[in-house]
C-alpha cells in the first residue's frame, strides 16, 4: 500500500468563511490486491478548518492504526473493513480513504461498475457550481456569469458575516431567477435569526450549514422560524446524525459527502433514510482531484439524487491539470455521464501526473 502526497494549484483561488485555498493539498491511497490496484483520494485539507482531520493527522491514523491491521490480510468487503475499524473513534476521512480504495478493487474483481455496486440508476447527473468569496461584487458577478454561460444548473456562493445580505441582494438584482443557494460553513449563530428571516425575500433554494458544525438542535429552531429550507452539511457525520436531524426537523435538505460520513457504505445508508423520509439530497464536493471526483459521480447516480444539482463540477472548474485520463468533463446539457457496466466512459489514473504533483510518497510492504 502507498500513501502519496500531492499538491495541485487551483486555477482560481477558492475562499470560504474559514480559509483561502491556493492549492489542493491531498493524500492519495494506492491499495494493492493480488490481481488489481484500487486508488482513492483522502478528502482532508492542509489544516483542521472544515473537519477535525487534516493531512497531518490522517497519515498517523493510517500508518499507526489502520495499515498494520490490514496489510497482508484478506478483507471480505468495504462493509467488513468499516466494521473492523469501529475501535477507531471518528477519523472518518482516514477510514473512508481506505474504504473507497476497497470499492474500486471490488469493482474490478467483480467486473461491475461502482455505480452498479452502489445501486445507481442514473445515466448522468446534474452539475452545480460552488463559488468562493471574491474581492468585490463585480468579480463575483463575473464568475457567476461565466458559469451560467456554461449551463451550470445551480449557483452556490460562500458567505460569512459582513459578506452576506448585500452580496445576495446584488446577485438577485442581476439574476432574479437563477437557482441560487448560499453556504455559510457554520459561520453564524441563532443571534443572526433576523438576518436569516430577511434572506427569505431572496427565494433561495436553501441555506447550507448556517450554524455550528456539530449542531442539530439550533438548526431545528432556525428552520421553524424561516421559510428558506435549511440544508445540513457538516452536522451530518453519520446515519445516526441524519436520522436525528430528520426527527427534529432540523433541515429540509441534506448534503451527503461520502468521505465526511466515513465512506460510501455509510453514505448510502444516509441516502436511503433520506429517501424514506422524503428529504431531498445532493452530493457535495470537497474540491477533489479526479479520483475523488469520479467516485462522487458514481455515488450521485443513486435514485434519491435525481432532484438537485451536485457540487461535482468538471475538472477544469478547479484545475488546469488533473490526475485522471480523461479529465472529468461536462456535456452540452451541463451534466456528467456516469461510468457504468457498458464502459460508456472509463477513467484511468494518470500516474505520471501524480508523480509530477507529488512531494512525498510512502510505501508500506
Amino acid at each position: 500500500m502507498d500513501i502519496i502526497h500531492v499538491l495541485n494549484p487551483f486555477s482560481h483561488p477558492f475562499e470560504t468563511s474559514f480559509a483561502r485555498f491556493e492549492n489542493r493539498d491531498a493524500l492519495l491511497i494506492k491499495l494493492y490486491s493480488e490481481d488489481c490496484i484500487g486508488w482513492a483520494e483522502c478528502k482532508a485539507f492542509f489544516g483542521p478548518y472544515y473537519n477535525p482531520e487534516d493531512n497531518a493527522t490522517v497519515p498517523h491514523v493510517l500508518r499507526d492504526l489502520i495499515i498494520p491491521r490490514i496489510l497482508h490480510t484478506d478483507i471480505e468487503s468495504p462493509k467488513a473493513f468499516m466494521e473492523s475499524m469501529r475501535f477507531i473513534i471518528g477519523n472518518r476521512l482516514a477510514k473512508a480513504a481506505i474504504e473507497n480504495a476497497l470499492w474500486e478493487i471490488q469493482a474490478q474483481q467483480s467486473g461491475k461498475s461502482l455505480k452498479t455496486l452502489l445501486g445507481g440508476t442514473q445515466e448522468e447527473i446534474k452539475v452545480g457550481v460552488s463559488l468562493g468569496m471574491e474581492k468585490n461584487i463585480a468579480a463575483l458577478l463575473a464568475q457567476i456569469e461565466k458559469y451560467l454561460s456554461l449551463g451550470y444548473h445551480r449557483t452556490k456562493i460562500k458567505i460569512k458575516p459582513g459578506k452576506d445580505y448585500e452580496v445576495i441582494k446584488a446577485i438577485r438584482k442581476e439574476y432574479p431567477d437563477i437557482m441560487l443557494t448560499i453556504d455559510a460553513n457554520s459561520a453564524y449563530t441563532l443571534k443572526d435569526m433576523p438576518l436569516f428571516k430577511k434572506m427569505d425575500e431572496f427565494h433561495l433554494e436553501y441555506i447550507e450549514q448556517p450554524l455550528g458544525e456539530s449542531d442539530i438542535v439550533d438548526h431545528a429552531v432556525l428552520q421553524k422560524e424561516i421559510q428558506t429550507p435549511v440544508c445540513l452539511d457538516e452536522s451530518i457525520v453519520s446515519y445516526e446524525a441524519a436520522l436525528a436531524a430528520i426527527r427534529l426537523k432540523s433541515c429540509k435538505v441534506i448534503n451527503i459527502k461520502s468521505s465526511r460520513v466515513g465512506g460510501l457504505y455509510e453514505a448510502k445508508r444516509i441516502h436511503d433514510i433520506c429517501v424514506e423520509h422524503h428529504i431531498p439530497v445532493w452530493c457535495g464536493g470537497m474540491t477533489e482531484l479526479g479520483i475523488g471526483r469520479v467516485q462522487n459521480i458514481s455515488f450521485a447516480s443513486l435514485p434519491g439524487f435525481s432532484q438537485l444539482a451536485h457540487d461535482v463540477a468538471a475538472s477544469d472548474r478547479y484545475f488546469v491539470q488533473d490526475i485522471t485520463s480523461p479529465y472529468v468533463q461536462i456535456t452540452p446539457r451541463c451534466t456528467i455521464i456516469v461510468p457504468d457496466d457498458n464502459n460508456t466512459i472509463r477513467y484511468e489514473v494518470d500516474e505520471k501526473a501524480v508523480d509530477r504533483m507529488s512531494p512525498d510518497h510512502w510505501i508500506f510492504k
